[in-house]
């Protein structure tokens, strides 16, 4: 519950609950698109591995190392780097959301349960 809202005001019950068949109650909200971080980590992760992959594989390379172990030890370094990028990135969107929020007044709207047990 909002500081601007009371139990008791018209249209709710004691609890603060909207009541069926009064007054809609209203409230200001503040919608943004915020990223899921998740999403990020894991594609950085991916990306961070098609790297590591291209390096050892595309690359010439020293012929006593072989390309397997070679690419085991440049998997871990970008991956770990692609991940950390994935959570920059995903980072600086969500402050991008932030300065592009908008707010929007909501109305309740009673639910079909509620005019059901009327």
């Amino acid at each position: 519950m909002s500081s601007h809202e009371t139990p008791g005001t018209p249209g709710t019950n004691p609890r603060g609950e909207s009541v069926p068949g009064s007054v809609p109650e209203r409230r200001e909200v503040t919608v943004r698109r915020a990223p899921k971080y998740v999403p990020f980590l894991i594609l950085g992760g991916l990306v961070g591995v098609v790297v590591a992959a291209i390096i050892a594989y595309a690359l010439p390379g020293d012929a006593s190392y072989d390309a397997g172990s070679v690419f085991g030890f440049f998997m871990v370094l970008c991956a770990a780097g692609g991940v950390i990028l994935g959570a920059v990135t995903a980072l600086v969107l969500d402050r991008v959301s932030v300065r592009r929020a908008q707010r929007a007044v909501v109305e309740s709207a009673p639910d079909d349960d509620d005019e059901n047990r009327a």
